[in-house]
């Protein structure tokens, strides 16, 4: 086992096996307080960690950044993480750099960035671009590959341990695929994690496009002209679901209450989508997961996009049962159906 992994695991005495939440923060430190806040007065300790974006000048990243914070800033919020037991971990994870990372000054550029962070005391850095994996080796920090590089099978995530990885984001497609997650669990040393609340299409025909378009508008170096269709691939995305709802049931959605089921695979980690939200949404989100129950309209604690809960509602606590379905599941739309039932059933179109 990776030596770096068994040090991070197990420095403060943390049980291998406690449930861990990585939670969205917007990147001002009156949110950071907030979310703090919450999860001391409300004794939610099963949340380990916050992550925010880090500078859209040196690289753009797969949400937009609403607050970029100086390294100053990143300083002072890592001490107050630290001193309320969470870890900071930066996201740098832009699937396109237009090949910049790979020139001498980019390489020194990064290697700088890198350094900054490691001062501050940042605790973790996600990335999606595999050399960037590689190059942070040479740092302490804890190397998280984004759900954006895609590993979607044991295979790959072997790739990316032998690369530097110590935490591996799966391939969000592979939610509900339990042989292919307990695969990758099994194939390597490193720490698996899922993402929770991520409501995007199942096997999404935009996902590269869009995270590509994301990577470059969210960077300072932003494509030149006037967009015609800045947002056609997320347009294009709603419009499939108010079609047909049943992809909503299809999505790659984890209901709090099916936490159990991951750790019985060997998952621990578990990360909130939505670091582009409003802090009091992602409150919502990070009590439901830790609480693992809530009650009401599912797509209220859904990322990408909060804006059908005001079309449909489904009522959580009618899918329960159904993780039984889907971990046994070959993920054969046609041949199923199972997900169109459940969508007729529980779906209540709101106009």
């Amino acid at each position: 086992m990776n030596g770096k992994y068994v040090c991070i695991l197990y420095a403060n005495g943390m049980d291998a096996r406690e449930m861990r939440l990585s939670i969205p923060h917007p990147g001002h430190f009156e949110a950071l307080k907030e979310i703090v806040a919450v999860k001391e007065s409300e004794g939610l300790s099963e949340v380990k960690e916050v992550f925010m974006g880090g500078s859209p000048d040196i690289m753009g990243s797969g949400r937009g950044v609403f607050h970029a914070p100086l390294i100053s800033e990143i300083k002072e919020q890592t001490e107050f993480a630290h001193e309320h037991g969470l870890k900071m971990n930066i996201v740098m994870n832009s699937t396109c750099l237009s090949g910049n990372h790979l020139t001498h000054e980019g390489f020194k550029m990064f290697e700088w960035y890198f350094k900054q962070l490691n001062d501050a005391g940042v605790d973790a850095v996600t990335v999606a671009e595999p050399y960037l994996v590689e190059l942070l080796r040479d740092f302490p920090m804890e190397v998280v590959v984004s759900c954006l590089a895609y590993v979607d099978s044991p295979h790959r995530a072997k790739f990316y341990e032998e690369l530097g990885a110590d935490v591996i984001t799966a391939d969000t497609n592979i939610n509900k695929n339990f042989d292919l997650l307990r695969g990758i669990v099994e194939a390597v040393d490193c720490k698996v994690r899922v993402i929770v609340n991520e409501a995007c299409l199942f096997k999404c025909p935009f996902r590269y496009a869009h995270y590509n378009v994301a990577s470059h508008f969210s960077s300072l170096n932003k494509p030149k002209g006037t967009p015609i269709a800045l947002d056609f691939y997320f347009d294009k995305c709603i419009s499939f679901r108010l079609r047909d709802p049943s992809q909503l049931i299809k999505s790659a959605w984890i209901r709090p209450e099916d936490i159990r089921h991951y750790e019985e695979i060997g998952i621990h980690e578990f990360k909130l989508s939505g670091r582009t939200k409003t802090v009091a949404w992602i409150l919502k989100c990070m009590r439901a997961y830790a609480k693992r129950s809530f009650k009401g309209n599912l797509l209220d604690i859904l990322d990408c996009p909060q804006m059908l809960r005001y079309v449909f509602h489904i009522e959580n606590e009618k899918l329960e049962g159904c993780i039984e379905q889907w971990k046994r599941c070959k993920k054969i739309c046609d041949e199923c159906g199972y997900c169109n039932k459940i969508a007729e059933n529980i779906i209540i179109r709101k106009y």
